[in-house]
Formats: C-alpha cells, structure tokens, sequence
C-alpha cells in the first residue's frame, strides 16, 4: 500500500482512539495515528544505502509484529514529548502507546493485503506473508478512508463514522478475497481443460477493480497467466477520451475469452543453459528470494561482460504499464571472470549494480 494511504488510515485510527476528555484530544490523535501508520516505510532510508540493501530490507523490520512493542513504545514516547512541548500537562507516553501500535499494526495489515510480501516475523525470518487481495493502489479503498475522515468532520462528537469506515475497509477486502478465489477458480479450470500439471495455482491482483486479476498456473517449467476480470461477461471497448479507469481495466478479458499466454521459466532452446547458471547463481540468490513468478526476461549473447541473462517476475507484468519493475540478471560464465550483477533498464539496457 502506499505511504500516503497508511498515514490516512492511521488518521482514521486517530480519530477512533480520540477521547477529548482528559484523554486524547482528536488533533493529537489523529496527527500521531498519521505518522504511527506512516512510520514502518522509514525504512525506505536503506535505498540511500544501496539497492540491492533496499530490496532485502524493504518490509523488514520496521514491518515486523515481533518488534511492533518496540516501535510503538518509542513512538508513544516521542509523541508524548511533543505534546509536552506544546502543554505541560499533556498526555504522557502511556496515553499515545496503544495509538502508535494500532497505527503501525493497520500499516502492517495494509501491506499484507498486497502481493509484495511484508516479513511480520523479521528479524526471526526473512519470509515474506501476503495475502494478495489487494492492488498496492486502490482508489476505492482510499476513498473509503477519506470518506470515513470527511465524515468525522462533519459529525466531530462520534467516532461511529471512523469505526464504519473502517468495517468497510475489511468488507473491501473481502469482496478481493471473493474476486481472487474466482480468479483461482478460474485458473484451476484452464488447468484442467488443457490437461496442464499443475505445481502451482495463484493470482495477482491488479488495479481498477477487486475482479481484475492475472492468472497464474505453473507447471513446474512453464507458467501459464491470462489478465481476466471474473465477472465481466463482455469484452471493454476504450474510446478516445475514456477514463484512465476504463482504460486500466480493458486489457482484463471475460474468463471465457481470457488469452492464455506461456512463459517457458528458463527460455527456449539454447537460452536455457545459461538462464539456469544464472538462476543458480550464488550471486542471484537475492533474486530467488524475492521473486514469486519468475521468468526468463532477456538473454544477450555477447557483450564486454560475456553473456548476460536477465529475469523478470509476473507478479509486476501489468497490462498498459511503461515497463516492467524489478528486472534482474547476471553477465559472465561463473568461472574465471565472475558474474556482474545488473538492473534491466526500459530502454533493454544494463545497469550494473552494486553488491551483487
């Protein structure tokens, strides 16, 4: 989820934990709600370290439910001492404390409502959870949370209309968790048809609507996705001057007419050899990590480097995107010369990266 949806939803947060009476008052709480759930993705300082840093700790330890007590104690802290500043009789760190959890623990759960992975349990495991009910941007569940703010303005003595809006944000989750099954579903049922093996079946959310999805089936070498909206029974037409909505979702075809398409893992024929040195590579095992859907993204031949192989994960193949995020690979053979880590530009060309 993006930074500025987390801090809304710790605003709506705010606004539930708000007393006025002795206790909280609503600017207090809202403000610290806000940062509370804005604070995990501090951890965007690691890109100044480096890239390949970014990536590992990314929805690392300021994301995990393990050191949530911790953060939200030092928070509580400093909210406590800001507010002191401001009143010396003001509400001191105890007040602020189950604030600054709530806040960091609604970020936590927006995030694990996404494809991406969050790793709850850092710096224990570098496993990464989610659920993936959700597309990173959603403008429904945005909107619902500016209007569950908009509301308490105008009804300032209740917190019924932060605590509706919140109930809302749960049942949109749960109109993604139905799409995604259907998508599943949808899935499982091509599988069946074209008499594939299937060694996985998964869905990855994508924007414009809780129905628009990319289907997955892998096969163990090939990976098999169509992007379908499960309930749409004709086929969008986009006109010049359409929405960006309606263009976003056009690409998403009814399930009876969704184009299957077939990514081979590791490439055809002769790419094959060094997509898989690539891929077993000690210096990839970042990639191995982080991927979910990977496949083989580009192979060159020859450059001043030897031969290079880049990879690309579906799960940020998405239909009417500039390009595609997170294309990593290696150039070399692994003997004498090494391999050189890189970063695949739009344009196909390499970025050397640093760390690999």
């Amino acid at each position: 989820m993006d930074t500025v949806t987390h801090a809304l939803s710790g605003a709506l947060l705010g606004r539930l934990f708000s007393s006025g009476r002795g206790g909280l008052r609503p600017a207090a709480a809202i403000a610290a709600g806000a940062t509370a759930a804005a604070f995990p993705d501090i951890d965007y300082l690691l890109g100044y370290v480096s890239e390949l840093t970014y990536l590992r700790g990314h929805r690392g330890v300021t994301h995990s439910v393990l050191l949530l007590p911790l953060w939200g104690a030092l928070l509580a802290g400093l909210f406590a001492r800001l507010a002191r500043l401001r009143d010396r009789r003001g509400p001191d760190w105890p007040a602020f404390y189950g604030l600054a959890c709530a806040g960091i623990a609604i970020h936590i759960a927006g995030d694990l409502i996404t494809q991406f992975g969050t790793m709850i349990l850092a710096p224990l495991s570098d496993r990464r959870f989610g659920i993936g009910t959700t597309f990173i941007i959603d403008l429904v569940f945005t909107g619902i949370i500016l209007a569950g703010l908009a509301a308490s303005a105008v009804f300032r003595r209740s917190r019924v209309p932060a605590a509706l809006a919140l109930v809302a944000l749960a049942g949109w989750v749960g109109v993604g968790w139905v799409g995604r099954g259907e998508a599943i579903e949808a899935a499982r049922a091509y599988a069946v048809t074209k008499r594939i093996p299937v060694v996985a079946i998964d869905a990855a959310p994508r924007p414009a609507s809780p129905f628009n999805w990319t289907a997955i089936v892998f096969d163990g070498e090939r990976y098999h996705y169509a992007h379908l909206n499960t309930r749409r029974q004709h086929a969008l037409t986009v006109r010049e001057g359409d929405n960006f909505i309606r263009r976003f979702s056009a690409p998403y075809l009814p399930v009876a007419q969704a184009q299957w398409a077939v990514k081979p893992m590791f490439g055809n024929g002769g790419e094959g050899e060094l997509a898989r040195a690539v891929w077993n590579a000690g210096d990839f095992a970042f990639y191995r990590w982080f991927a979910m859907f990977p496949v083989l993204d580009q192979v060159d031949a020859a450059t001043p480097a030897g031969p290079c192989a880049s990879f690309r994960d579906l799960r940020f193949e998405t239909p009417g995107r500039d390009g595609t995020p997170f294309r990593y690979g290696l150039c070399g053979t692994g003997n004498g010369q090494g391999w050189r880590l890189f970063e695949r530009r739009d344009d196909g060309g390499l970025r050397w990266v640093a760390g690999g």
